[in-house]
This record gives structure tokens, sequence and C-alpha cells, in this order.
């Protein structure tokens, strides 16, 4: 019985934090470790220069950080292909083929790229590249018949757009692509806020804890996280909803019952807030430090971080390969 192919991954802009942790990191272990399925883990610094072309170096020394990080959280090479973007050239050809079966005007529709075009503040200077993103999603998870496609609510629309690429192409060529479908992940608990109670932990706001922060920084970031404003004294009652420390506690502790009791406790006043940011560190400190500990021995070897990702990008290219002829076959510009 042959596996199912799953097709997932990272932008490299930076080292890679909880969110990306409770996100998808720590699922896409667990669905390596099942054994159910083939895993192609890309890291997408094509992506990343779309809005970053004049930082180069930015997305090169990036590169280096999330393997670091995936190799940390368990992701295993010789169970999942760990590949680099720009080194699987067919996925430009098939992204040029692909485009000439989506309008301008259905990318602008494209709920996710038009948010994140607001985040980035692009206005009417969107770069190009930028804006075809979800033409060169559908041209990665294609190139290696990915029936799977592990993503947050917020990406559904675009592996919607991959779908309709699919069936536009399919419909015109022939049966050759595979159509993708999004796989929601069931224990997820959405995007983690930052540790100032914002909606979205990144970089550029500061507001991140890293899978690779030493201890007392963690420490730090946690005892200065925010709570409820309204929550002045010890013996006030506190509000638990939206609450960043709950939320936290919620996505790490593994004793659920001892959530339900701080959580009863801190509503009905005399529980403090720095009490459970204590707690809350020793839990996050437990799950962090032997992924820190194993990421410090990998930083010994950057030789072999560079094999791993040299490998994968091997073996990727191989079935992105196979998939571009096919395209080429299918279109019928396999001239000789």
């Amino acid at each position: 019985m042959n596996k199912e192919i799953i097709l997932t991954g990272d932008r490299p802009t930076g080292k890679l934090h909880l969110g990306h942790y409770i996100g998808s990191l720590r699922n896409r272990v667990k669905l390596q470790d099942t054994g159910k399925y083939d895993s192609f883990i890309m890291i997408a610094d094509q992506q990343a220069l779309t809005d970053n072309a004049r930082n180069p170096e930015k997305i090169r020394k990036s590169l280096i950080e999330v393997t670091l990080d995936y190799l940390a959280v368990g992701i295993d090479p010789t169970k999942s292909t760990i590949f680099v973007q720009s080194q699987i050239q067919e996925l430009n050809e098939l992204t040029m083929h692909y485009l000439n079966l989506v309008t301008v005007s259905r990318l602008n529709r494209n709920p996710t790229v038009k948010e994140e075009i607001k985040l980035r503040n692009f206005e009417n200077s969107i770069p190009a590249g930028f804006l075809i993103y979800p033409v060169s999603q559908a041209a990665d998870i294609t190139a290696f018949k990915a029936n799977l496609v592990p993503v947050g609510e917020d990406q559904l629309p675009m592996i919607e757009q991959s779908r309709e690429i699919v069936r536009t192409f399919n419909s015109i060529y022939g049966n050759v692509l595979v159509e993708p479908k999004a796989m929601v992940p069931e224990d997820t608990l959405g995007r983690l806020p930052g540790i100032d109670g914002k909606a979205k932990m990144s970089k550029s706001l500061g507001n991140a804890i890293y899978i690779s922060d030493e201890a007392d920084v963690i420490t730090k970031k946690i005892m200065s996280m925010y709570t409820d404003p309204n929550h002045i004294r010890v013996s006030d009652p506190g509000k638990v909803e939206g609450n960043t420390v709950f939320v936290y506690l919620d996505a790490f502790c593994k004793d659920k019952e001892q959530v339900i009791n701080l959580k009863e406790h801190y509503k009905r006043g005399g529980l403090g807030d720095v009490k459970v940011k204590r707690y809350l560190n020793e839990v996050i400190q437990a799950e962090l430090e032997p992924i820190r500990k194993r990421r410090s021995e990998f930083e010994k070897d950057i030789d072999y971080v560079y094999k791993v990702l040299k490998e994968g990008s091997g073996k990727a290219r191989e079935v992105a390969s196979k998939t571009t002829k096919e395209v080429r076959e299918a279109i019928g510009i396999e001239y000789f």
C-alpha cells in the first residue's frame, strides 16, 4: 500500500519560535513517527526572498538556524525529506506553467495574500514574486504529488487555490496532477499569542520565545508575560479567557487537571500572577531543555547539517523532475 504524501515547510527568516512549535513542528514529528506518510519538509528560501530580496544574507543565515531547529525538535532526515526550495529548479518551471492558468484578479482576491500584504504594508508596491506566491505554492505541492498539506485555518485559501490550479490543469491537459487536501491538525490550539498578549508571536514584534532560547532568557520572558490587567492584587478575581499565561499552559502543560484547578483558583481570587508564571516556566523549561541540548549538539557539526540539506534536496529534485517531465509531456513541449 502506497503511503500518503505530505508537504510542509517554513520561510527561513529567523530562528523558529514556540508559535511554530505548537502550530506545526510538534505535529510534523508526530506524523513522521507514525510511519504512515512520506513527508517532504521544505525550507522556502525563494518564497522568503519575495519580501527580503534586498537582504539575502538574512535568508542565508536563517537557512541553518531553521534546519537546526528541525533536527532539535525531532525531525529525522532518515524519515522525512528536508530540502531547500531554491535548489529544486523544477519548481520554477512548474510555477511558470501554472501562471498561465491563473488571473491576476484571482490572485488579488486570495484572502491569505490580502492579509499578508496588509501586514507588510505593501499597499501598491507589492513585489510580483510575493503576489504569485499561491501559484508557487501550488508548484511546490504538486511537484511531489502531495495529497495532504498540514496548515492552519488561515492558510486554507492557499490550498484551495492550489486545488483550483490542479483542476484547471487536469481538465486541459489530462489527469496528471494530484489534487491536495488541507490537513488541519485536530489537537492544535491555533495561533499562539505573543508574550505581550498580541494575537501573533513574531520576530518583528519582539514578542517571541524561541526554541533555541537559553533557560534564563525564557524565564525572563515568561515573567514579563501579559496577563489580566485588572488582576492587580492576589486576592482579586482574575480573568482566564485571553490570559496569555493560561493560553500557554493549555498548549504545553500535560497535567490538564492541574491547569483546570489553577484556572478555578485564579478566577475566584487568591492566586497571584507570579505563582502561575513560575509554574508555566517549569513546564516550558521541561519541554525545551532536551530540545535545546540536541540543538547544541548539532551546532557542533554544521557540515552534517549541510549534508542533510544537500541529500534531502537531491532526493526532492529527483521526485520533482519526474513530475515536471510528465507536465511537459502533457502540455506537449517535451520536443526532444
